[in-house]
């Protein structure tokens, strides 16, 4: 989440009279995140989240976001549930740009993960496998396999400002990893950013998961690569395989992995490193100065990455 879009209070209001959710008590923005302009809205109602589609957002995608999550909260996911206006719409125009608002989920992301995170993450990112069947939109990842190359062509003239050598290592890490994408493994409705800032947990529980603006329609086991990054290693981009170990037990307790699966981990976890490297590597390279955001450092996914290529195979995360 992130703030890019400023709001005026005559803005507001007009855009908050198109709603029935009581009269507004507060208002601020949220500094986290890349994508989009975020605020947290509090009402007589009580507690939402205001989003305004920023950047990378396709509008045409608006209605597959909203849409997934309202499936995934009738199948009993406990997500963020699209507001809708008066009119029956959940998305409406403010400052320019499309927005919704959506139910506020009560809860804290873990700042330090913990090996008592991860098991029940495995287990709700499968739930999110499972309730998403069904769900009849689809999606393309934007941000997979064949968008990775003319990221990484954005970034070439600068990438060796951040490291010596980066823009050759990764057209050569690029080519390995394409050339060896798994074909054929289970597909549907992933989340594909489900880092910890998009997991909340209360009184020791996982209490829901939040920011569904990449998901997409993709290989299911790449999910599980994209949270073996963001959750299993440590500071200098050493695996904790106790971690590791968690989330996958927790994943295959409510769906199980075939085998196919299991031998493609390594080769998803370095493209959803690559991903994540690239996409932090343009931002670090181009978010406008003065944006209310938070840059990420693309180098600890270079480590990642490096890490994933000594890898033989699965076991080095602990099946």
């Amino acid at each position: 989440m992130a703030v890019y879009t400023e709001v005026t209070d005559e803005a507001l209001s007009a855009f908050l009279a198109l709603y029935d959710i009581g009269t507004l008590t507060a208002f601020r923005g949220i500094a986290e995140g890349v994508e989009n302009s975020n605020y947290a809205l509090k009402t007589s109602a009580g507690d939402f989240i205001l989003t305004l589609y920023e950047k990378r957002v396709n509008k045409e995608d608006l209605p597959y976001f909203l849409g997934l999550m309202e499936h995934l909260r009738a199948r009993g996911l406990t997500c963020p549930q699209p507001v809708r206006a008066r009119d029956g719409r959940n998305l409406q125009e403010l400052a320019g740009k499309m927005a919704a608002i959506t139910t506020f989920l009560p809860g804290v992301w873990p700042r330090h993960v913990r090996l008592e995170h991860c098991e029940p993450l495995g287990a709700a990112l499968a739930r999110l496998h499972l309730a998403g069947q069904g769900f009849a939109m689809t999606r393309r990842n934007g941000l997979g396999p064949d968008a990775w190359g003319a990221l990484l062509d954005k970034c070439l003239p600068q990438a060796d400002s951040v490291l010596g050598g980066l823009g050759t290592e990764l057209q050569g890490w690029l080519a390995r990893i394409l050339a060896d994408w798994p074909q054929g493994l289970p597909v549907g409705q992933i989340h594909a950013d489900l880092f910890p800032d998009n997991v909340f947990f209360l009184e020791g529980k996982l209490s829901g998961l939040i920011d569904f603006y990449f998901a997409c329609t993709d290989i299911l086991a790449y999910d599980i690569a994209v949270c073996l990054n963001a959750w299993c290693f440590e500071t200098h981009a050493e695996l904790n395989v106790s971690r590791s170990m968690a989330l996958l037990r927790g994943y295959q307790s409510v769906r199980p992995l075939a085998d196919a699966e299991i031998a493609a981990l390594p080769v998803l976890a370095r493209g959803a490193a690559l991903r994540f490297l690239l996409t932090r590597l343009y931002d670090w390279l181009n978010t406008p100065e003065g944006a209310l955001v938070t840059r990420k450092d693309p180098l600890d996914y270079y480590r990642r990455l490096r890490f994933h290529f000594a890898v033989s195979g699965a076991g080095a995360y602990g099946l």
